[in-house]
């Protein structure tokens, strides 16, 4: 079931749904390697691709493709492919799309460990990748060469909450012949929809505010069919590919997402103004403050600030550690989208292998802390950091 008419909310409980003989109201889990055909004749066709169906769930599953035609209808998308993580969403996308020679555009405010896998694993392979600014579009025309297959964006961006026009550089992408790909991790769908702003391809990591609890490893490239078809082709031969467990927990997830990202988002913005009152506190990083230097772009692009704050401790490194080694409640670890509040020092942990050059100009400083702010009370998530703040 996939209705265009229906409201965000209904899709995210109802788009992509298939129902067996059984009429189970849940969505099936498919929990097999392999599907049976009736005939030599329609396995034939299958696997030449006259016929449609399930082959064999490295590439075809009932439980992933309703999580594909999901997601799909919340992101306003042709056509998704799920994948094992993140990271092999981001490498499906890549692997699909470029070959040896070509160049990628990418904003330095990535992920750490997609920095890694584009400046030092894809290179290795012929790939090259120019870093800029997420926030200067005249460096992104600069950086362009002849051989300019994607811009690669993350925005809102980890752990610095830069936001990037994505309306200015899918502008300077077609112009360009290349094809602006978004990381739309940090706001999900319920919170920013970037093909409506411009975008050729989405990529998520699933496991953050998809899952929404912590509990499974996924990932999704989506956008146009006849774009992503590579994308299809590389999965289906290279094999990183979604369980239909971990797709099923994520269509459980993705019926609470829009719930999820407004209380998320509502504990943050609390919290942020909160910490921008606390005299330890250098600077708070977070879209729905005034005080963020993309608040405007922010607010006219996504529909609020979201679930990650950051901030800058005055006493940097053994002030941050300090700070994260005196809660009690906060879950110290990288991970983020978790509905239990998460916290981190991006330095020593999600941007480690990044080099201290690179974390410098990407503005990530030895006091940064990272909170992915959870569903719990936001003020015993306040007197939690108050323990370690002096506050």
């Amino acid at each position: 079931m996939n209705n265009d008419k229906w409201h965000f909310d209904t899709n995210a409980v109802r788009a992509g749904s298939l129902h067996t003989e059984f009429g189970e109201n849940s969505e099936a889990m498919f929990l097999t390697s392999s599907f049976v055909f009736e005939s030599a004749a329609q396995a034939a066709a299958r696997f030449g691709g006259q016929e449609p169906g399930n082959i064999y769930s490295r590439f075809t599953n009932p439980s992933v493709t309703m999580f594909q035609d999901r997601l799909a209808a919340l992101e306003g998308a042709e056509f998704c492919v799920a994948t094992s993580s993140g990271m092999s969403a981001i490498l499906a996308c890549v692997m699909g799309l470029c070959s040896a020679g070509d160049h990628i555009v990418a904003s330095r405010s990535i992920f750490g460990t997609t920095v890694q896998l584009f400046g030092n694993i894809l290179k290795r392979w012929g790939l090259e990748t120019t870093f800029v600014s997420l926030t200067d579009p005249r460096e992104w025309e600069a950086a362009v060469k002849p051989n300019t297959k994607l811009f690669f964006v993350e925005t809102p961006s980890n752990p610095l909450t830069e936001v990037c026009d994505i309306s200015v550089l899918a502008t300077l992408a077609n112009k360009s012949g290349a094809l602006l790909v978004v990381d739309n991790c940090f706001c999900s769908p319920a919170l920013q929809r970037p093909i409506e702003l411009g975008a050729d391809i989405v990529v998520h990591s699933a496991t953050k505010y998809i899952d929404g609890q912590g509990r499974c490893l996924g990932g999704a490239v989506l956008g146009k069919k006849e774009v992503l078809e590579p994308v299809y082709g590389f999965l289906r031969t290279a094999g990183p590919s979604l369980s239909a467990f971990n797709a099923w927990v994520f269509l459980k997830g993705l019926e609470t997402l829009p719930l999820r990202m407004e209380a998320h988002s509502r504990n943050s913005l609390s919290l942020a103004q909160w910490l921008e009152a606390q005299p330890q506190v250098a600077r708070v990083y977070y879209p729905g403050l005034v005080s963020h230097p993309q608040h405007a772009l922010a607010m006219k692009q996504q529909k609020t600030g979201g679930g990650i704050v950051s901030f800058d401790l005055k006493g940097g490194k053994d002030a941050a550690w300090k700070l994260i080694d005196s809660t009690r409640l906060l879950s110290i670890t990288a991970n983020l989208g978790d509905a239990k509040t998460t916290i981190t020092h991006p330095a020593t942990t999600t941007h480690s292998r990044v080099t201290p050059e690179a974390r410098a100009a990407a503005g990530i400083g030895d006091g940064l802390v990272r909170i992915a702010v959870g569903l719990e009370n936001v003020d015993d998530i306040k007197a939690d950091l108050a323990r370690g703040l002096g506050a």
